[in-house]
Protein backbone atom coordinates (compact mmCIF):
# COMPACT_ATOMS: atom_id res chain seq x y z
CA UNK A 1 0.00 0.00 0.00
CA UNK A 2 1.00 3.69 -0.61
CA UNK A 3 0.07 6.89 1.72
CA UNK A 4 -3.45 7.89 1.92
CA UNK A 5 -3.95 11.73 1.15
CA UNK A 6 -3.17 14.27 3.43
CA UNK A 7 -6.86 14.97 4.68
CA UNK A 8 -7.69 11.31 5.04
CA UNK A 9 -9.69 10.79 8.76
CA UNK A 10 -7.93 8.01 10.51
CA UNK A 11 -10.41 7.29 13.86
CA UNK A 12 -12.07 5.00 15.77
CA UNK A 13 -15.78 4.81 16.34
CA UNK A 14 -17.66 4.24 19.53
CA UNK A 15 -21.42 5.37 20.53
CA UNK A 16 -22.28 6.89 24.25
CA UNK A 17 -25.00 3.88 25.29
CA UNK A 18 -22.27 1.51 25.04
CA UNK A 19 -19.88 2.61 26.72
CA UNK A 20 -20.97 5.61 29.22
CA UNK A 21 -23.10 3.72 31.38
CA UNK A 22 -26.36 5.27 33.64
CA UNK A 23 -27.95 6.33 30.65
CA UNK A 24 -31.29 5.85 32.44
CA UNK A 25 -33.51 8.38 31.06
CA UNK A 26 -33.28 6.77 27.41
CA UNK A 27 -35.49 4.19 25.79
CA UNK A 28 -32.57 1.16 25.58
CA UNK A 29 -32.08 1.77 29.45
CA UNK A 30 -35.96 1.04 30.00
CA UNK A 31 -36.29 -2.37 27.45
CA UNK A 32 -32.84 -3.46 29.18
CA UNK A 33 -34.51 -3.24 32.93
CA UNK A 34 -38.51 -4.72 31.95
CA UNK A 35 -39.73 -8.09 31.51
CA UNK A 36 -39.69 -10.00 28.92
CA UNK A 37 -36.49 -8.57 27.24
CA UNK A 38 -34.67 -9.20 24.11
CA UNK A 39 -31.64 -7.60 25.95
CA UNK A 40 -29.43 -10.29 27.17
CA UNK A 41 -28.40 -8.16 30.15
CA UNK A 42 -28.54 -4.31 30.93
CA UNK A 43 -25.85 -2.17 29.86
CA UNK A 44 -25.26 -0.80 33.59
CA UNK A 45 -21.93 1.30 34.12
CA UNK A 46 -21.10 -0.28 30.64
CA UNK A 47 -17.67 0.74 30.62
CA UNK A 48 -17.94 3.80 32.46
CA UNK A 49 -16.99 6.45 30.08
CA UNK A 50 -19.18 9.31 31.01
CA UNK A 51 -16.16 9.57 34.05
CA UNK A 52 -13.26 7.95 31.38
CA UNK A 53 -14.12 10.27 28.12
CA UNK A 54 -10.60 12.01 28.70
CA UNK A 55 -8.68 8.91 28.96
CA UNK A 56 -10.58 7.52 26.07
CA UNK A 57 -9.84 10.39 23.90
CA UNK A 58 -5.86 9.68 24.67
CA UNK A 59 -6.33 6.03 23.89
CA UNK A 60 -6.99 7.29 19.97
CA UNK A 61 -3.93 9.71 20.20
CA UNK A 62 -2.39 6.97 21.05
CA UNK A 63 -3.24 5.29 18.34
CA UNK A 64 -1.69 8.01 15.51
CA UNK A 65 -5.16 8.80 14.94
CA UNK A 66 -6.33 12.30 14.09
CA UNK A 67 -10.32 11.84 14.25
CA UNK A 68 -12.69 10.64 16.66
CA UNK A 69 -16.20 9.39 16.25
CA UNK A 70 -18.15 9.19 19.60
CA UNK A 71 -22.14 10.55 19.70
CA UNK A 72 -24.08 12.97 21.94
CA UNK A 73 -26.99 10.74 23.61
CA UNK A 74 -30.11 12.71 22.83
CA UNK A 75 -31.63 11.01 26.17
CA UNK A 76 -29.02 12.88 28.40
CA UNK A 77 -29.15 16.24 26.64
CA UNK A 78 -32.99 16.25 26.76
CA UNK A 79 -33.86 13.73 29.63
CA UNK A 80 -37.55 15.40 29.68
CA UNK A 81 -39.13 16.62 26.53
CA UNK A 82 -38.70 20.14 26.04
CA UNK A 83 -35.84 21.00 28.62
CA UNK A 84 -32.08 20.71 27.66
CA UNK A 85 -29.90 19.42 30.73
CA UNK A 86 -26.78 22.52 30.24
CA UNK A 87 -25.06 20.55 32.60
CA UNK A 88 -24.59 17.54 29.77
CA UNK A 89 -24.23 20.09 27.10
CA UNK A 90 -21.52 20.86 28.38
CA UNK A 91 -19.89 17.38 29.07
CA UNK A 92 -20.20 16.85 25.30
CA UNK A 93 -18.95 20.11 24.42
CA UNK A 94 -15.46 19.27 26.48
CA UNK A 95 -14.94 16.27 24.84
CA UNK A 96 -15.29 18.18 22.26
CA UNK A 97 -12.59 20.54 22.86
CA UNK A 98 -10.29 18.00 24.30
CA UNK A 99 -10.66 15.88 20.96
CA UNK A 100 -8.93 19.52 19.22
CA UNK A 101 -6.62 20.07 21.67
CA UNK A 102 -5.13 16.45 21.05
CA UNK A 103 -5.51 17.38 17.39
CA UNK A 104 -8.58 14.90 16.67
CA UNK A 105 -10.99 16.32 14.38
CA UNK A 106 -14.59 15.05 16.54
CA UNK A 107 -17.03 13.26 14.03
CA UNK A 108 -20.24 13.42 15.77
CA UNK A 109 -23.34 11.01 15.94
CA UNK A 110 -26.75 13.07 16.68
CA UNK A 111 -28.62 9.45 16.80
CA UNK A 112 -27.08 6.42 17.57
CA UNK A 113 -29.88 4.36 18.16
CA UNK A 114 -30.80 5.54 21.24
CA UNK A 115 -33.58 7.91 22.29
CA UNK A 116 -35.20 9.55 24.98
CA UNK A 117 -37.68 7.61 27.39
CA UNK A 118 -40.08 10.31 26.48
CA UNK A 119 -39.27 10.10 22.61
CA UNK A 120 -40.26 5.97 22.83
CA UNK A 121 -43.28 6.55 25.03
CA UNK A 122 -44.99 8.88 22.29
CA UNK A 123 -44.21 6.39 19.59
CA UNK A 124 -40.41 6.63 18.40
CA UNK A 125 -39.91 7.32 14.55
CA UNK A 126 -43.61 6.62 14.45
CA UNK A 127 -44.70 9.78 15.89
CA UNK A 128 -45.94 12.40 12.99
CA UNK A 129 -44.21 15.23 15.28
CA UNK A 130 -40.85 13.03 15.92
CA UNK A 131 -38.86 14.57 12.38
CA UNK A 132 -39.32 18.11 14.41
CA UNK A 133 -38.12 17.03 17.93
CA UNK A 134 -34.90 15.44 16.42
CA UNK A 135 -34.34 18.88 14.64
CA UNK A 136 -34.83 20.73 17.59
CA UNK A 137 -32.33 18.76 19.97
CA UNK A 138 -29.82 18.97 16.56
CA UNK A 139 -30.07 23.08 16.62
CA UNK A 140 -29.22 22.91 20.32
CA UNK A 141 -26.19 20.90 20.06
CA UNK A 142 -25.02 22.76 16.81
CA UNK A 143 -25.50 25.92 18.82
CA UNK A 144 -23.80 24.90 21.98
CA UNK A 145 -20.47 23.72 20.18
CA UNK A 146 -21.57 23.07 16.48
CA UNK A 147 -19.05 25.69 15.15
CA UNK A 148 -16.19 22.95 16.55
CA UNK A 149 -16.95 19.49 14.85
CA UNK A 150 -15.79 18.31 11.89
CA UNK A 151 -18.44 16.21 10.50
CA UNK A 152 -21.82 15.42 11.54
CA UNK A 153 -23.70 11.67 10.95
CA UNK A 154 -27.41 12.24 11.93
CA UNK A 155 -27.95 8.55 12.00
CA UNK A 156 -26.64 5.59 12.53
CA UNK A 157 -27.85 2.77 10.56
CA UNK A 158 -31.48 3.20 9.77
CA UNK A 159 -31.66 0.21 7.61
CA UNK A 160 -31.17 -1.88 10.32
CA UNK A 161 -34.73 -3.54 10.50
CA UNK A 162 -34.36 -4.45 6.72
CA UNK A 163 -30.26 -5.46 7.05
CA UNK A 164 -31.85 -7.64 10.17
CA UNK A 165 -34.98 -9.05 8.14
CA UNK A 166 -32.68 -10.37 5.41
CA UNK A 167 -30.30 -12.01 8.21
CA UNK A 168 -32.44 -15.12 8.49
CA UNK A 169 -33.14 -14.94 12.85
CA UNK A 170 -35.23 -17.11 14.63
CA UNK A 171 -38.72 -16.59 14.94
CA UNK A 172 -38.34 -16.65 18.88
CA UNK A 173 -35.81 -12.90 18.38
CA UNK A 174 -38.55 -11.45 16.72
CA UNK A 175 -41.49 -12.86 19.18
CA UNK A 176 -39.27 -11.36 22.04
CA UNK A 177 -39.02 -8.08 20.76
CA UNK A 178 -42.32 -7.95 19.94
CA UNK A 179 -43.06 -9.18 23.66
CA UNK A 180 -40.46 -6.69 24.63
CA UNK A 181 -42.42 -3.65 23.06
CA UNK A 182 -45.18 -4.20 24.50
CA UNK A 183 -43.41 -4.89 27.80
CA UNK A 184 -42.83 -1.10 27.89
CA UNK A 185 -45.55 0.36 26.86
CA UNK A 186 -47.22 -1.53 29.71
CA UNK A 187 -44.65 -0.29 31.97
CA UNK A 188 -44.69 3.37 30.65
CA UNK A 189 -47.93 3.10 30.35
CA UNK A 190 -48.66 4.07 27.40
CA UNK A 191 -50.10 2.41 23.63
CA UNK A 192 -47.51 2.42 21.92
CA UNK A 193 -43.50 1.92 23.05
CA UNK A 194 -41.01 1.86 19.76
CA UNK A 195 -37.41 1.95 19.70
CA UNK A 196 -35.10 2.18 16.92
CA UNK A 197 -33.12 -1.14 16.85
CA UNK A 198 -35.93 -3.33 18.58
CA UNK A 199 -38.65 -3.38 15.87
CA UNK A 200 -42.04 -4.57 14.40
CA UNK A 201 -41.57 -6.22 10.52
CA UNK A 202 -45.06 -4.76 9.59
CA UNK A 203 -44.38 -1.15 10.62
CA UNK A 204 -41.46 -0.96 8.69
CA UNK A 205 -42.56 1.02 5.77
CA UNK A 206 -43.67 3.69 8.58
CA UNK A 207 -40.57 3.47 10.29
CA UNK A 208 -38.76 4.32 7.57
CA UNK A 209 -40.77 7.27 6.85
CA UNK A 210 -40.52 8.71 10.00
CA UNK A 211 -36.50 8.14 9.82
CA UNK A 212 -36.34 9.53 6.36
CA UNK A 213 -37.89 12.80 7.34
CA UNK A 214 -35.87 13.36 10.67
CA UNK A 215 -32.70 12.76 9.07
CA UNK A 216 -33.64 15.62 6.48
CA UNK A 217 -35.16 17.74 9.14
CA UNK A 218 -31.80 17.31 11.01
CA UNK A 219 -29.62 17.60 7.80
CA UNK A 220 -31.81 21.33 7.55
CA UNK A 221 -31.33 22.55 10.96
CA UNK A 222 -27.65 21.78 11.33
CA UNK A 223 -26.70 23.20 7.74
CA UNK A 224 -28.66 26.05 9.14
CA UNK A 225 -26.30 26.30 11.96
CA UNK A 226 -23.77 26.13 9.85
CA UNK A 227 -23.48 25.39 5.76
CA UNK A 228 -20.22 24.04 5.41
CA UNK A 229 -19.97 21.48 7.95
CA UNK A 230 -20.21 18.36 5.52
CA UNK A 231 -23.74 16.10 7.00
CA UNK A 232 -24.59 12.28 5.63
CA UNK A 233 -26.13 9.18 7.89
CA UNK A 234 -24.43 5.75 8.10
CA UNK A 235 -25.61 3.12 7.03
CA UNK A 236 -25.39 -1.02 7.55
CA UNK A 237 -24.13 -2.82 4.25
CA UNK A 238 -22.72 -6.08 3.51
CA UNK A 239 -20.75 -6.43 0.59
CA UNK A 240 -23.83 -8.97 -1.33
CA UNK A 241 -21.77 -11.32 -4.03
CA UNK A 242 -23.41 -13.20 -6.87
CA UNK A 243 -23.05 -16.68 -8.17
CA UNK A 244 -24.53 -17.64 -11.26
CA UNK A 245 -25.56 -15.68 -13.60
CA UNK A 246 -29.08 -14.65 -12.25
CA UNK A 247 -28.60 -11.26 -9.81
CA UNK A 248 -32.29 -11.04 -9.19
CA UNK A 249 -32.19 -12.15 -5.17
CA UNK A 250 -28.83 -9.57 -4.38
CA UNK A 251 -30.49 -7.16 -6.40
CA UNK A 252 -33.72 -8.01 -4.81
CA UNK A 253 -31.71 -7.20 -0.88
CA UNK A 254 -30.09 -4.57 -2.45
CA UNK A 255 -32.74 -2.65 -3.25
CA UNK A 256 -34.87 -3.35 0.34
CA UNK A 257 -31.90 -2.78 2.08
CA UNK A 258 -29.28 -0.30 1.00
CA UNK A 259 -30.88 1.28 -1.85
CA UNK A 260 -34.07 4.03 -0.42
CA UNK A 261 -30.95 5.21 1.57
CA UNK A 262 -28.07 5.65 -1.01
CA UNK A 263 -30.90 7.53 -2.88
CA UNK A 264 -31.73 9.68 -0.11
CA UNK A 265 -27.94 10.38 0.81
CA UNK A 266 -27.40 12.12 -2.93
CA UNK A 267 -28.77 15.14 -1.12
CA UNK A 268 -25.69 14.72 1.51
CA UNK A 269 -22.58 15.57 1.48
CA UNK A 270 -20.90 11.89 2.25
CA UNK A 271 -22.97 8.96 3.27
CA UNK A 272 -21.28 6.45 5.93
CA UNK A 273 -20.13 2.62 5.25
CA UNK A 274 -20.28 0.52 8.02
CA UNK A 275 -19.20 -3.34 6.53
CA UNK A 276 -18.50 -5.95 8.82
CA UNK A 277 -19.20 -9.17 6.41
CA UNK A 278 -19.09 -10.55 2.79
CA UNK A 279 -22.39 -12.63 1.84
CA UNK A 280 -23.29 -14.48 -1.36
CA UNK A 281 -26.35 -15.55 -2.99
CA UNK A 282 -27.27 -17.53 -6.01
CA UNK A 283 -30.96 -17.21 -7.86
CA UNK A 284 -32.24 -19.30 -4.86
CA UNK A 285 -31.02 -18.13 -1.79
CA UNK A 286 -27.62 -18.08 0.25
CA UNK A 287 -24.69 -20.00 -0.60
CA UNK A 288 -21.19 -20.20 0.53
CA UNK A 289 -18.00 -18.80 -0.89
CA UNK A 290 -17.90 -21.36 -3.20
CA UNK A 291 -21.39 -21.92 -4.34
CA UNK A 292 -22.57 -24.79 -2.05
CA UNK A 293 -25.79 -24.11 -0.11
CA UNK A 294 -25.20 -22.74 3.14
CA UNK A 295 -26.17 -24.13 6.01
CA UNK A 296 -28.49 -22.48 8.42
CA UNK A 297 -29.16 -19.91 5.69
CA UNK A 298 -26.67 -17.17 6.03
CA UNK A 299 -24.30 -16.44 8.44
CA UNK A 300 -21.43 -13.82 9.24
CA UNK A 301 -18.70 -13.91 7.02
CA UNK A 302 -15.35 -11.83 7.92
CA UNK A 303 -13.68 -11.52 4.38
CA UNK A 304 -11.09 -7.85 4.45
CA UNK A 305 -12.36 -7.56 0.39
CA UNK A 306 -15.81 -6.57 1.71
CA UNK A 307 -15.03 -3.08 2.58
CA UNK A 308 -13.48 -1.88 -0.71
CA UNK A 309 -16.72 -4.04 -2.55
CA UNK A 310 -19.30 -2.15 -0.30
CA UNK A 311 -17.30 1.51 -0.85
CA UNK A 312 -17.70 0.89 -4.91
CA UNK A 313 -21.28 0.09 -4.37
CA UNK A 314 -22.40 2.55 -2.69
CA UNK A 315 -20.39 5.76 -4.39
CA UNK A 316 -22.06 4.20 -7.67
CA UNK A 317 -26.02 4.38 -6.35
CA UNK A 318 -25.12 7.79 -3.82
CA UNK A 319 -22.48 9.79 -6.12
CA UNK A 320 -21.33 11.39 -3.25
CA UNK A 321 -18.13 10.68 -1.24
CA UNK A 322 -17.54 7.42 1.33
CA UNK A 323 -17.01 8.07 4.77
CA UNK A 324 -16.24 4.55 6.65
CA UNK A 325 -17.87 5.16 9.56
CA UNK A 326 -17.73 1.31 11.15
CA UNK A 327 -15.51 -1.44 10.35
CA UNK A 328 -14.75 -4.44 12.12
CA UNK A 329 -15.08 -7.55 13.13
CA UNK A 330 -16.20 -9.56 16.31
CA UNK A 331 -13.41 -12.00 17.48
CA UNK A 332 -12.21 -13.27 20.55
CA UNK A 333 -9.37 -14.50 19.70
CA UNK A 334 -7.53 -10.77 18.69
CA UNK A 335 -4.70 -11.70 16.16
CA UNK A 336 -7.74 -12.61 13.95
CA UNK A 337 -8.28 -8.64 14.05
CA UNK A 338 -4.94 -7.94 14.00
CA UNK A 339 -4.36 -9.31 10.90
CA UNK A 340 -7.88 -8.28 9.19
CA UNK A 341 -6.69 -4.63 9.33
CA UNK A 342 -4.72 -4.78 6.85
CA UNK A 343 -6.09 -6.33 3.94
CA UNK A 344 -8.77 -4.67 4.53
CA UNK A 345 -7.44 -1.14 4.20
CA UNK A 346 -5.81 -2.77 0.68
CA UNK A 347 -8.96 -3.62 -0.64
CA UNK A 348 -10.38 -0.03 0.36
CA UNK A 349 -6.99 1.74 -0.91
CA UNK A 350 -7.45 -0.40 -4.45
CA UNK A 351 -11.47 1.25 -4.57
CA UNK A 352 -9.74 4.66 -4.01
CA UNK A 353 -7.38 4.19 -6.71
CA UNK A 354 -10.12 3.48 -9.22
CA UNK A 355 -11.95 6.42 -8.58
CA UNK A 356 -13.96 6.51 -5.00
CA UNK A 357 -13.71 9.39 -3.16
CA UNK A 358 -13.19 8.23 0.15
CA UNK A 359 -12.39 10.71 3.17
CA UNK A 360 -12.13 8.40 5.98
CA UNK A 361 -11.62 5.32 8.16
CA UNK A 362 -12.84 4.64 11.80
CA UNK A 363 -12.46 0.96 12.82
CA UNK A 364 -15.14 -0.33 15.20
CA UNK A 365 -14.20 -0.16 18.47
CA UNK A 366 -12.53 1.45 20.73
CA UNK A 367 -12.81 -1.16 23.16
CA UNK A 368 -15.14 -3.95 24.04
CA UNK A 369 -18.20 -2.56 25.26
CA UNK A 370 -22.27 -3.15 25.24
CA UNK A 371 -23.29 -5.00 22.19
CA UNK A 372 -26.97 -4.41 22.19
CA UNK A 373 -29.67 -6.86 22.92
CA UNK A 374 -26.14 -9.18 23.12
CA UNK A 375 -24.93 -8.07 25.98
CA UNK A 376 -20.98 -7.24 26.81
CA UNK A 377 -20.32 -11.12 24.87
CA UNK A 378 -19.53 -9.76 21.27
CA UNK A 379 -15.82 -8.85 21.50
CA UNK A 380 -15.25 -6.07 18.54
CA UNK A 381 -12.23 -3.38 20.74
CA UNK A 382 -8.68 -2.94 20.00
CA UNK A 383 -9.08 -2.87 23.87
CA UNK A 384 -10.03 -4.81 26.52
CA UNK A 385 -11.99 -4.04 29.68
CA UNK A 386 -12.30 -4.80 33.03
CA UNK A 387 -15.67 -5.63 34.67
CA UNK A 388 -14.97 -4.41 37.80
CA UNK A 389 -12.39 -1.47 37.26
CA UNK A 390 -12.87 -0.27 34.03
CA UNK A 391 -9.32 -0.40 33.42
CA UNK A 392 -8.82 -0.37 29.56
CA UNK A 393 -5.72 -2.50 27.89
CA UNK A 394 -4.32 -2.40 24.58
CA UNK A 395 -4.83 -5.87 22.48
CA UNK A 396 -2.37 -6.81 19.75
CA UNK A 397 -4.96 -4.77 17.06
CA UNK A 398 -4.30 -1.48 18.89
CA UNK A 399 -0.98 -1.71 18.39
CA UNK A 400 -1.20 -3.19 14.70
CA UNK A 401 -3.84 -0.32 13.47
CA UNK A 402 -1.51 2.56 15.42
CA UNK A 403 1.54 0.98 13.38
CA UNK A 404 -0.50 1.13 10.00
CA UNK A 405 -1.86 4.38 10.34
CA UNK A 406 1.98 5.84 11.21
CA UNK A 407 2.68 4.02 7.94
CA UNK A 408 -0.04 5.57 5.82
CA UNK A 409 -0.32 9.07 7.20
CA UNK A 410 1.35 11.59 5.14
CA UNK A 411 3.68 14.48 6.78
Amino acid sequence: MHQFPDAFLWGVAGAGHQIEGDNVTSDCWFAENVTPTVFKEPSGKACDGWNRWREDVDLAVAMNLNAYRFSVEWARVEPVEGEFDAAALAHYEAIVDHCLERGLAPVVTFHHFVAPHWFAARGGWLDAQAPERFARFCDRVMTAFGDRIAVAVTMNEPNLPPMLAWAGLPDFVRDLERETLEACARAAGVERYRLTNVTIAEEAEALFAGQAAGHRAARAAIKARRADLPVGLSIAMVDDLVHGADPGLRDRKRAEVYQPWLEIAREDDFVGVQNYERHHYDATGAVNADGTPAEGGVMNRTDPASLGGCARYAHAVSGVPILVTEHGMQADDDTERAAFIEPSLAGLQQAMDSGIPVLGYFHWTLMDNFEWIFGFGPKFGLHSVDPITFERSPKPSAGRYRDLVAELRRG
